[in-house]
């Protein structure tokens, strides 16, 4: 049975007397990638500060079997973490402030190849740009391998290769069992490598599953290159299949029988397909669509 590093029960959180979290529950099994979705000011941040402890909260929060608590201080052997803006003394380098917080230095070198920093590592992080500053955070979240690690819009301010490269990273620590939940707005990019998604909005869970799952329910949309389009646009349009008004031939499916078929129609009629693309569902479109119900 795979080990269970998070888990959340009931936990509700107010400002005064607005409340903004409402029983938010859900689990995070060990070398999961869990994506934190949801639209801004939806409570994706007052989530990560109340699992780690850093505001009052009610409710259940354990990590590696521990409880947390307001100000009821997390080992980094358990936990790492960088919330909105990663804290950095500008006067000191990249390296001291890695050195400052490391258990074990023998990480660090290797930490700071992976993310491309050995460059700049040496230099005042006043000097740092936003995307230097933002690796720098990552990397103190990392820099003590935890079993559970917290990472809230950690992409902001990266380039494509530094983005490349964080979610390479991401994916070989889940590998060894690293657990992890992250919050990003590009979620093309979580799409590629998170494995679970928990969807917030108004400060309620609306959706938590697999992304596999929340991706298969998107129905499939299929670009088809033929010998002849115009007549297959007919063909399908006749068996009642949704073809869409696009230069390209595209239909709409309901399930992969529904593709399969179509195929078999328009080969029926002695036409050659030359090329077909399947997407593979959008999470974009699919956040949105639960979201703005």
């Amino acid at each position: 049975m795979t080990e269970k590093i998070l888990s959340v029960r009931g936990l509700n959180k107010s400002f005064k007397h607005k409340q903004v979290l409402f029983d938010v529950a859900f689990d995070c099994q060990a070398g999961r990638i869990v994506a934190l979705v949801g639209a801004n000011g939806a409570g994706k941040t007052t989530i990560m500060k109340a699992i780690l402890g850093l505001i009052k909260s009610s409710g259940e929060v354990e990590i590696a079997g521990k409880r947390v608590g307001f100000n009821h201080s997390v080992s980094s052997s358990d936990v790492g973490a960088l919330i909105e803006y990663p804290g950095i003394y500008p006067f000191l380098t990249g390296r001291q402030h890695l050195e400052m917080f490391a258990q074990d230095l023998t990480y660090l070198d290797q930490l700071v190849a992976k993310l491309k920093m050995t460059e700049y590592i040496d230099r005042p992080a006043n000097k740092y740009s936003l995307g230097m500053k933002q690796k720098l955070g990552v990397a103190l979240a990392l820099i003590n391998r935890p079993k559970f690690v917290i990472l809230d819009e950690p992409m902001n301010g990266l380039d494509p290769q530094a983005t490349r490269d964080l979610r390479n990273l991401i994916e070989e620590e889940a590998k060894k069992g690293t657990s992890f939940l992250i919050s990003s707005h590009i979620l093309a990019e979580l799409q590629k490598f998170a494995d679970d998604v928990v969807i917030v909005k108004h400060g309620r869970i609306v959706k938590n599953s697999t992304m596999a799952e929340l991706l298969a329910k998107d129905q499939l949309l299929i670009t088809l290159k033929t010998s002849d389009d115009k007549q297959t646009r007919q063909v399908l349009a006749a068996a009642d299949y949704k073809v869409l008004a696009t230069p390209e031939l595209k239909i709409v499916c309901q399930t992969e029988a529904d593709v399969e078929t179509a195929l078999v129609l328009v080969q029926e009629r002695g036409i050659l397909i030359k090329n077909l693309f399947r997407n593979s569902g959008d999470l974009e479109k699919t956040v949105l669509d639960l979201i703005e119900r």
